[in-house]
């Protein structure tokens, strides 16, 4: 799963959004380059795929890039990451991407977003936490910002984290604490889910059994599978940027039918 997360360095303005242990924790910011102090743009926040034990938010860069330019300020997400040896479940990840997203929420004056236009994306495990955050039910204290984003997109996601989904040996018979599937509710955000038919952790059927619940829980849900590719298709690097340019144009059509951007433009 590592395959999935690039190495290029993040673009974009660093903002410390959590201190844990003695290390700071960064956001990486991309506004649109006519954006101006007292907008509220659209948002999206990516989080980085690696299997939730490597991995870096530069993943999304291009994605970023483009996005900024289409009229969006684009968030990437550094966040703690798992031993690799050890079997323990993703608990620091979902608290630092629980974090992240309400830092943005908290700060979306002086970023100038709008703080109900707030997606969560990311790709594979990024993916994962992309839609914990939409659908698991997190409990607030009084006054505390709601980590809930507005829309989600989501790239070969591993959301179902049950007997039958990845990471199992993870979670254990705690799975339903971080499994997006297993979490479905009314109140959830309109997505759209990308996919390869061959796809070695992520079943196509996986992926209709969520867009089905989604949409019997009334919640619109976008899939769209691409045939013969395998996990982390997406990524900029592969196949000279062919799945990556499809996948984003999905994207931004998506976004352009929430309202969000003006019209669809070709990556």
């Amino acid at each position: 799963m590592a395959t999935t997360a690039l190495a290029a360095k993040p673009v974009g303005t660093p903002h410390v959004y959590k201190t844990v242990d003695g290390r700071e924790l960064k956001l990486y910011v991309t506004r649109p380059k006519d954006w101006k102090e007292g907008d509220e743009r659209p948002a999206i926040v990516f989080f980085h795929g690696g299997g939730w034990v490597g991995g870096a938010p530069g993943q999304f860069t291009e994605h970023s890039k483009h996005l900024a330019d289409r009229g969006m300020v684009a968030v990437q997400v550094e966040y703690r990451l798992l031993d690799r040896k050890s079997k323990e479940p993703p608990t620091i990840c979902v608290e630092d991407a629980l974090a992240a997203f309400r830092w943005v929420r908290d700060h979306a004056k002086e970023l100038g977003i709008d703080p109900d236009r707030i997606a969560s994306a990311g790709g594979s495990a990024g993916g994962h936490l992309a839609a914990y955050l939409g659908t698991v039910d997190q409990p607030t204290k009084d006054g505390q910002t709601s980590a809930k984003p507005n829309a989600m997109v989501l790239f070969n996601p591993v959301y179902d984290n049950g007997p039958d989904g990845w990471s199992y040996k993870r979670t254990g018979e705690r799975y339903r604490e971080f499994s997006p599937i297993h979490n479905i509710s009314s109140d959830d955000p309109p997505s759209i889910v990308f996919l390869g038919s061959k796809d070695n952790l992520i079943p196509v059927a996986t992926a209709e059994s969520f867009q089905k619940q989604m949409k019997d829980a009334g919640v619109r849900s976008e899939l769209r599978v691409y045939e013969g590719q395998p996990h982390g298709f997406f990524n900029v690097g592969r196949d000279n940027g062919k799945w990556y340019k499809k996948t984003l144009g999905e994207t931004d059509g998506f976004l352009t039918s929430l309202g969000w951007l003006e019209k669809p433009s070709n990556p």
